[in-house]
C-alpha cells in the first residue's frame, strides 16, 4: 500500500482522515508537530506528505521549507479558506499543490492521486527524449539535466517542463498546463500554475545561465525558447 504522512496536530480529523484514506487504499501514519514532521518526512519512507499550515511551534510555511532542503517527496498543503497568501507561499516554497480546509475527503484523494502520478513516470515502450539547447530531459528515469548538471525539481516542475518540452514551439495555457500537470481544471483566480511557472523559471535560469528560458505570450500562455 502506499504510504502516506499527515502532519496535524487535529486528533480528532487526523483519525477520521486516516479511516478514509485506509478505505481508499493508502497507509497513513500521523505527526502532531512541525519539528517530527520534517524527520518523518525526510526519513525516505513515505510517497507523500499532507501538510498543515497551522501547527503549534513550527508551522507548516516552516517544515515545508525544512522538509524542502532535504527532500522532493511530494506535498499537498492544507490551508485556511481564505488565506490566498499561505497558499502562494506553499506553492513558492515548493508545495506540489494545497488543498482549502474545510475539504471533502473525496477531493484530497484526488488530488493526492494525482501528485502520486506526477511522481511516477508513465512507461509507453521506447522512450522519446525531447531536447532543447543543452537540456537533457528524460521522464522514464525522472532526470532533467543541463549540459549534463542535473537541474532540481519537484514532481509538479519536472512534469510542468516535461509537457512544456513536448509541446515544442505551441504554447500551452494555463487551463491546458493545471488539466495534464496538476490533473484538475483550473479554478478561477487560481495562480498555482503562475507559482510554479515562476519557480521552475528561476531554477531553469540559474541552471543554465539564462541560455533557456520560459517566455510568457501575454493573454495565451507559455513556452519553452533557448537563447541562441
Amino acid at each position: 500500500m502506499t504510504h502516506i504522512l499527515l502532519i496535524d496536530d487535529d486528533a480528532e480529523l487526523s483519525g477520521m482522515l486516516t479511516e478514509y484514506l485506509a478505505g481508499e487504499g493508502f497507509t497513513t501514519t500521523t505527526v502532531n508537530n512541525g519539528g517530527d514532521g520534517v524527520a518523518a518526512a525526510t526519513s525516505d519512507r513515505f510517497q507523500a506528505v499532507i501538510l498543515d499550515v497551522m501547527l503549534p511551534g513550527m508551522t507548516g510555511i516552516e517544515a515545508l521549507r525544512e522538509i524542502r532542503q532535504k527532500s522532493a517527496v511530494p506535498i499537498i498543503m492544507l490551508t485556511a479558506k481564505d488565506s490566498d497568501i499561505d497558499r502562494v507561499v506553499g506553492l513558492e516554497m515548493g508545495a506540489d499543490d494545497y488543498i482549502a480546509k474545510p475539504y471533502y475527503p473525496r477531493e484530497l484523494v484526488a488530488r493526492l492521486r494525482a501528485v502520486l502520478r506526477r511522481q511516477t513516470p508513465e512507461s509507453s515502450g521506447r522512450e522519446r527524449k525531447p531536447q532543447i539547447g543543452g537540456l537533457l530531459f528524460s521522464r522514464a528515469r525522472r532526470e532533467a539535466a543541463w549540459e549534463g548538471k542535473p537541474v532540481e525539481l519537484t514532481a509538479t516542475e519536472f512534469n510542468m517542463l516535461g509537457s512544456m518540452l513536448e509541446a515544442g514551439d505551441t504554447v500551452m495555457t494555463k487551463d491546458e498546463l493545471s488539466r495534464e500537470v496538476l490533473g484538475r481544471a483550473r479554478a478561477p483566480y487560481d495562480r498555482g500554475i503562475d507559482v510554479h511557472i515562476s519557480n521552475l523559471r528561476r531554477k531553469l535560469a540559474a541552471a543554465s545561465g539564462g541560455a533557456l528560458e520560459i517566455e510568457t505570450i501575454r493573454g495565451v500562455g507559455y513556452r519553452l525558447k533557448a537563447q541562441s
